[in-house]
């Protein structure tokens, strides 16, 4: 374990006390041992914390074999914006390519982009990205036809958009997960 990474257990217990509601039925105790267990979640959730996401669990995994972290920061993660949607996005991009792309981005630290169920269970445990917005993992059958989806909270609703690819904005960034 890294310091980096032994700084970052006793911010994840902190968080995951302060904000209880968001896993109700967890103990902390399960959640250490579940990590102790994964050392390579840690660098996962370590990259989510130093890239601004402040992940924290939000509930137990679908097949009940772990526990699932999420960004849980009040906006799209700050290190994750101003990137198109995957590498092919990218590559398509002529001109003012964005330094990264979400897919990319993600991978390259162990986690996955939020898929829209995924996006709006979280909603439920708080408010997010008020001002930002965040790009979701795409179904294959809208992505082939060059679309993307995002999403973002305004006006007290969650709402679901498009937008092509290859496109990227200062205020949109993505949330990832991991299961632990």
């Amino acid at each position: 374990m890294t310091p980096h990474e032994k700084d970052l257990l006793p911010a994840l217990e902190a968080r995951f006390r302060k904000h209880a509601k968001r896993h109700p039925g967890i103990a902390w105790s399960d959640v250490l041992a579940r990590l102790e267990k994964r050392p390579e979640a840690l660098v996962s959730l370590q990259k989510m914390e130093a890239t601004g996401g402040e992940p924290d669990v939000i509930g137990q995994a679908p097949d009940g074999a772990g526990v699932v972290f999420a960004d849980c920061a009040a906006e799209s993660p700050a290190g994750r914006r101003s990137t198109c949607y995957d590498a092919d996005a990218l590559e398509a991009r002529k001109e003012n390519k964005p330094a990264d792309s979400a897919i990319a981005m993600a991978d390259a630290m162990g986690i996955a982009l939020l898929t829209e169920a995924q996006y709006r269970h979280l909603q439920t445990l708080g408010e997010f990205d008020l001002k930002t917005s965040s790009w979701l993992l795409t179904p294959p059958e809208v992505r082939k036809l060059g679309g993307a989806l995002f999403c973002d909270r305004r006006y007290g609703q969650v709402f679901t958009y498009h937008n092509g690819v290859q496109s990227y904005y200062a205020a949109r960034g993505f949330r990832g997960w991991l299961q632990v």
